[in-house]
């Protein structure tokens, strides 16, 4: 049951306790009562609102800088991670495989402010050896959600 309440809840967050029990076919309070245990347990770490920036008036640049650093003794990547996501521009951080050790997803109000924290906090930091930044020009699709879906029909008229 726990595992249903999570696919719902995590394609709608918005959904209340009592929608989730009558698609689950469960008792209501049953339902409420996985869903705080499960968010004291930090296994719902928290509720997400998608935003189509490009809507809106306000700007906003997202960039993906992919990150090379030395591992430090007794700590690997974590202590890194950590001093990273704490920055207030960063949204995500992630451990990779690959040719990069960190992804690093930041937003910014301009490519310059992007910019700027790449070179300003980033770059500087004692174990950083290399970064990649890649700015994000257009969001096709985000956390299952799909943008600027087309509402017209395209498809060729057939003439007899």
């Amino acid at each position: 049951m726990k595992n249903d309440i999570l696919r719902l809840l995590e394609s709608d967050s918005k959904l209340t306790p009592k929608d989730i029990a009558a698609m689950i076919g469960a008792d209501e309070a049953a339902v409420a009562a996985d869903i705080a245990a499960m968010e004291d347990e930090k296994i719902i770490c928290g509720y997400h609102t998608m935003i189509d920036w490009d809507k809106v008036s306000e700007e906003k640049v997202t960039a993906l800088i992919e990150v090379k650093v030395t591992p430090q003794r007794g700590q690997g990547f974590d202590k890194i991670a950590e001093r990273i996501y704490n920055y207030e521009e960063v949204t995500s951080v992630y451990l990779m495989a690959g040719t990069y050790d960190l992804a690093v997803f930041l937003s910014g109000k301009s490519l310059k402010e992007v910019s700027k924290f790449v070179y300003d906090k980033l770059a500087t930091m004692e174990t950083v050896i290399s970064t990649q930044t890649n700015f994000v020009l257009r969001k096709y699709k985000d956390h299952g959600i799909i943008f600027n879906v087309k509402t017209q029909d395209e498809r060729l008229a057939i003439v007899p």
